[in-house]
């Protein structure tokens, strides 16, 4: 018993080395121990010295503990935005700059395929490259007003097409939207001059058919007044037309905005009305 003891005091020394070691080796390995996933984040787990990528689970929001030799990458899997600015050539060969924002986020239960086939930076290796690629395609065919005017919803076709390539890819992109489109300055002042051009014609065009309109209506409103004039002259006489005249001066008469002073007769023997309001 007293030589255990000797022995256990003889080598404290070392045992307090063998204590810090590890308690050194825990520090440092701490971080690949426990490992805390944020708020919208998610988990893939890459285990070493078995089945390498775990593509059949995702690890949650939280705190993982998992083998020093196994590494977790966590990626973001929020709706996210990326600012991009590309130039392409028009079918006439002009360049134009075409300012995007891509909002997008990785497919939470496809996030391990996502990670083994293509890896963190996924945006710069398949978001951008297959959205240029579709609007370089389909751009290339257009003219520079086509693009700048978005004639027929072209630009809106197209980018429905670069959503359905990109979303084959293990990652969903929400929507594309074209900032602004920048041409030379010398072409877009060309196609604005043409635009109010346009205008100008369609104004003049529209007061032409307006004045056609109303010289149609003034020949038939003609047309019926010669009409009906043609329809009553061999009815009207002189008795009949006094008569009319007399009907005329009582209706006025009456009117309560008139003081009626009667001076002898009028032509046809009339009355003369004379009034104030």
């Amino acid at each position: 018993m007293n030589k255990i003891k000797r022995w256990f005091k003889d080598h404290i020394p070392y045992f307090i080395v063998l204590f810090l070691v590890v308690i050194l080796i825990f520090v440092a390995l701490w971080p690949r121990i426990l490992v805390f996933i944020k708020p919208g984040e998610a988990g893939v787990i890459y285990r070493l010295l078995s089945s390498g990528t775990v593509t059949d689970y995702v690890y949650p929001e939280g705190l993982h503990m998992i083998l020093p030799l196994n590494t977790m990458y966590v990626y973001d899997t929020r709706m996210q935005v990326i600012l991009h600015d590309f130039e392409v050539l028009t079918s006439s060969g002009l360049p134009i700059k075409l300012a995007l924002a891509i909002r997008y986020q990785p497919i939470y239960e496809l996030l391990g395929v996502l990670h083994q086939r293509v890896g963190p930076d996924y945006p710069n290796k398949i978001i951008l490259p297959q959205i240029e690629s579709v609007l370089r395609q389909n751009i290339g065919g257009l003219t520079p007003e086509d693009v700048y005017t978005n004639k027929k919803g072209v630009l809106s076709e197209i980018i429905t097409l670069a959503l359905e390539e990109v979303g084959r890819k293990y990652i969903h992109v929400d929507d594309i939207i074209i900032r602004s489109v920048i041409l030379p300055d010398s072409v877009k002042a060309s196609i604005e001059a043409k635009l109010v051009n346009e205008q100008e014609l369609l104004a003049y065009a529209f007061k032409l058919q307006t004045e056609e309109e109303e010289k149609k209506r003034k020949i038939i409103e003609a047309s019926g007044i010669k009409l009906y004039q043609e329809a009553i002259s061999p009815t009207l006489n002189e008795p009949l037309l006094k008569w009319l005249g007399i009907k005329a001066t009582l209706e006025l008469s009456e009117s309560p905005n008139s003081k009626v002073v009667v001076i002898g007769s009028g032509d046809g023997g009339l009355p003369i009305i004379l009034g104030d309001k």
